[in-house]
């Protein structure tokens, strides 16, 4: 971790170049992964369709991270497209933009968080984060249903 040069965490808009090739990059690595039946995964415009709030993690200028989250009932979000650059993991910048989406969802009214993750060892360090941060295992929620490929956590926020 790099304390004389931090992180900073924004919400963005996928305008910039960077930001797109991150999450297209994330969109590549999900769909290569999984079925498309089994992939929940939003390309970048769908995430704009979908009115949910971007948050970039940024060193130096340099795009880290991103994640974001989207409201799907009067007082439940979910997280969708947390990744973290490839030469950035290891650096907290997961974490970094999980405490702000949980923050934001606090913000927000917010009374729980959600999330759909996969069940294959690519998917394991997220599983992880997830349950250091205090998310548990839960049934399928909103429009998911049970899958093999998937699992489903959530956590009061």
């Amino acid at each position: 971790m790099d304390t004389l040069n931090p992180l900073s965490v924004a919400e963005e808009d996928i305008s910039a170049e960077d930001v797109r090739l991150l999450l297209k990059r994330h969109f590549d690595v999900m769909r290569s992964n999984s079925p498309i039946s089994s992939c929940h995964v939003m390309e970048p415009d769908e995430l704009l369709d979908a009115q949910a709030t971007l948050l970039t993690a940024r060193r130096s200028g340099e795009l880290l991270g991103v994640g974001a989250i989207r409201q799907i009932d009067t007082n439940h979000a979910e997280l969708k497209s947390m990744h973290t650059a490839q030469a950035a993991r290891g650096q907290g910048v997961g974490q970094t933009i999980l405490t702000h989406l949980l923050d934001r969802a606090r913000g927000d009214g917010m009374s729980r968080v959600s999330l759909e993750t996969g069940t294959i060892d690519l998917f394991a360090p997220a599983r992880a984060l997830y349950l250091r941060n205090g998310f548990e295992e839960c049934p399928p929620f909103g429009d998911y249903v049970l899958d093999p490929l998937s699992v489903f956590m959530t956590r009061l926020v």
